[in-house]
């Protein structure tokens, strides 16, 4: 029980830290500039000292505000830096996969995470971050799963199928052309029953958010609203949690 306690602070400080990474690659992204190089204020542009990138602590100790311009620093770094721990922290105690297993899906954990907060931004699904993630998980099925792989792009083409079936129809004004590509992604992770509750899951959470914000008067009906976000979560539940929904969903029919 200690060591699994330990095990899991170690894990969630890991993914802490991450998650600072990962907030300076959406910053790069954005900004159309290389990983390399020091941090620094995105406001002043001063470089950062090591007192300043100490994951959440720094910001609050700081009082979300620069140490030397004194900006406020945005919600957006503290909030993702605090879901990454705790998603590699469920990441950890729900997978049951050996460690390159469990590499596997830290590293499509960060991915996804970049890729929820650039489409959330801009409305745009960086292919840069996308294909890689796409060719790790062919590599990774091929290499650990090469049973089940004809089942997993089967998933691919049908649920990037749907998506551009309704790209096509729509002429893109319904659906982005990023999202038929993240869902050869899905398919190509969670096989064609969990992608399955993944879509099903995405259209509730989308449909459930816009209503909400259609009452508060944020949205109108034909309001643009990126759906990428909405497919990475019921990738997360899916991936998760898909064993044990679908087993409840089928035990709901059992006489």
């Amino acid at each position: 029980m200690y060591i699994s306690f330990l095990i899991g602070v170690f894990v969630f400080i890991f993914g802490l830290c991450i998650g600072s990474f990962l907030n300076c690659v959406i910053y790069r992204l954005e900004h159309k500039k290389s990983l390399g190089g020091r941090s620094f204020c995105p406001k002043c542009k001063h470089v950062l000292s090591w007192k300043d990138l100490f994951p959440l602590f720094s910001w609050l100790f700081l009082g979300a505000k620069c140490r030397y311009c004194k900006k406020k620093i945005s919600w957006q770094y503290p909030v993702l830096e605090l879901a990454t721990g705790l998603l590699f922290l469920l990441v950890y105690f729900t997978g049951n996969g050996n460690f390159l297993s469990l590499l596997f899906l830290l590293y499509v954990a960060c991915a996804l995470i970049v890729i929820f907060v650039y489409d959330f931004k801009h409305y745009i699904i960086p292919d840069s971050v996308l294909f890689p993630l796409i060719g790790v998980s062919i590599i990774y099925g091929v290499f650990m799963n090469p049973e089940m792989m004809a089942e997993y792009i089967l998933a691919a083409i049908i649920a990037s199928g749907f998506f551009y079936a309704i790209f096509f129809v729509s002429n893109g004004r319904w659906m982005g052309f990023g999202d038929v590509k993240l869902a050869v992604f899905m398919g190509l992770l969670l096989g064609l029953k969990n992608v399955i509750l993944a879509l099903f899951l995405a259209f509730f959470f989308g449909a459930i958010i816009g209503l909400i914000l259609m009452f508060l008067k944020k949205k109108g009906l034909k309001s643009e609203i990126p759906f990428g976000p909405f497919l990475i979560l019921g990738t997360f539940v899916a991936l998760l949690w898909g064993q044990y929904i679908i087993q409840w969903y089928a035990n709901l029919f059992v006489i």
